[in-house]
């Protein structure tokens, strides 16, 4: 049995923040696999289902992202499961929107819910880092991190979350490198999505055969004055 834990601030004031990429990524799973309805336990919601043969236990807590710990640590205790066994996903300001990582272990790097995980399940779990980007300042994360994702986000928030949640099976297996790799395919594609790159016209090929020259035209003669009459004495009447 395994556990993977969505992390982000529960009500739908919170639903389409920045902040709550790890409760979407938990949504996208249970909806592509099937996953029982959604239940209230442990401070949170969960919902169970397969994944590559392995039980999964999906959690979204509802404690609020800084005490994130104090559900997921209920979840383990009450499973019995070790460091090993948890996987949890959330958002990652040092990662470029759209990119994903997995590592085992770390810092918290400044995130408050992975800080409360890790006092209450040690660190050595593994983390499912999605990018949200960085707004440039330091000013200016607090508003980036808890706004919402703006529209055109979509097309690349979409097709990461279908990503995550087809190849979380990876996960389950504990190929890592795998999942990452089949995540970096899915995003190449949805920025080309099976569009044909257009064919460029070819160019103009440059004949060797010379063309016959054109006659020049012909210069017209003076009919009166002093030319004339010499060209007359020279050439006679011609029509």
């Amino acid at each position: 049995m395994l556990l993977f834990a969505g992390l982000g601030n529960p009500g739908a004031k919170y639903a389409n923040n920045r902040h709550n990429v790890g409760f979407m990524a938990a949504d996208a799973i249970a909806r592509r696999h099937d996953f029982s309805p959604w239940s209230k336990k442990f401070q949170g919601q969960v919902a169970e289902g397969t994944l590559a043969g392995e039980k999964i236990i999906l959690l979204k807590p509802q404690t609020f992202m800084n005490l994130s710990g104090q559900s997921v640590g209920e979840a383990m205790r009450f499973y019995k499961l070790q460091p090993a066994d948890l996987t949890v996903f959330y958002d990652e300001l040092d990662l470029v929107a759209g990119k994903v990582r997995v590592k085992t272990g770390g810092g918290a790097g400044g995130h408050n819910g992975i800080r409360s995980i890790d006092q209450h399940c040690q660190k050595d779990y593994r983390r499912v880092r999605i990018g949200i980007g960085h707004p440039g300042v330091k000013e200016m994360v607090h508003g980036h991190v808890l706004g919402d994702f703006a529209k055109a986000d979509g097309e690349w928030l979409d097709p990461l979350l279908t990503a995550i949640a087809d190849h979380a099976g990876l996960l389950a297996k504990g190929d890592d490198n795998g999942f990452m790799n089949k995540l970096t395919l899915a995003m190449q594609e949805a920025a080309t999505p099976g569009q044909a790159v257009a064919e460029r016209p070819a160019p103009k090929k440059q004949s060797h055969i010379r063309q016959a020259r054109q006659p020049a035209p012909a210069t017209k003669l003076p009919e009166t004055g002093p030319m004339a009459a010499m060209l007359k004495k020279l050439f006679g009447n011609r029509s």
